[in-house]
């Protein structure tokens, strides 16, 4: 088809790689120092490789050339994104014995000695899984399939009294507080997303303004899967509070 695309002048590339950063569609990678078009299917023609190119080496040009294919670049970012968590992955597991990914029996977390006392009643964990951060979980933990998911803003859980029963219960939950941890949430839930069959997916994030990082990843990360997984995203007060 005739369509506008973007083309490299790699005389006037100087090799800074900005442009392969700024093509969010992988469209563009370096090739012998030199910036160049990859997959003409992948690049959209929005052209945000454009402002990022130093040397003025990116223009526009009108020709014949594959069609832009989104569900191509889904997949591929779904793709690399899978390689970068498990790289992660492969890390985490060695410098932490703690990461490795186990179910709870049911059994065991009505035992007395996995409750807390709370105004002199034994109040049970409804927690079925571990670990619940999002940056230590498996991709592939079992217990995703299927499941219904909750991800929680850290603080929601300290906020809200009645949290396990009215949120953890029934569900695989996960764990993560954008504004502290330095990663990107949306690239591995993305992941679970894609290669597991999520059920449902439950947000809950605190009022204040930083807390909507997560509820951001989330919904990022569901169109990035290519699902339609149903969301919904509960808010919490500081006071402990359901406020939508």
């Amino acid at each position: 088809m005739f369509r506008k695309i973007i083309t490299i002048d790699e005389e006037k590339c100087n090799g800074c790689g900005q442009c392969a950063d700024a093509c969010h569609e992988g469209a563009i990678a370096m090739v012998d120092g030199k910036a160049k078009l990859m997959r003409e299917d992948y690049c959209d023609g929005l052209g945000d490789c454009l402002p990022a190119c130093p040397a003025d080496a990116i223009s526009f040009e009108e020709r014949e050339a594959a069609a832009y294919d989104e569900s191509a670049v889904i997949r591929a970012k779904a793709e690399k994104a899978a390689a970068k968590v498990r790289s992660e992955m492969s890390h985490m597991q060695i410098a932490c014995p703690g990461s490795m990914a186990k179910s709870i029996a049911r059994e065991e977390i009505n035992s007395s000695s996995n409750t807390d006392m709370s105004d002199g009643v034994s109040v049970p964990s409804k927690l079925t899984q571990w670990p619940v951060q999002i940056k230590l979980a498996p991709v592939n933990a079992p217990y995703f399939d299927k499941s219904d998911l909750l991800i929680a803003a850290d603080g929601t859980a300290y906020a809200y009294g009645n949290f396990h029963n009215d949120f953890i219960n029934n569900r695989i939950t996960l764990i993560g507080c954008p504004k502290l941890d330095d990663i990107d949430y949306s690239e591995k839930l993305t992941q679970i997303i894609a290669t597991n069959d999520i059920q449902s997916i439950t947000v809950t994030r605190m009022e204040v303004p930083c807390c909507g990082g997560i509820e951001f990843a989330v919904k990022r990360a569901i169109e990035s899967s290519g699902t339609s997984t149903p969301l919904q995203v509960v808010t919490i007060s500081t006071e402990g509070k359901i406020l939508d």
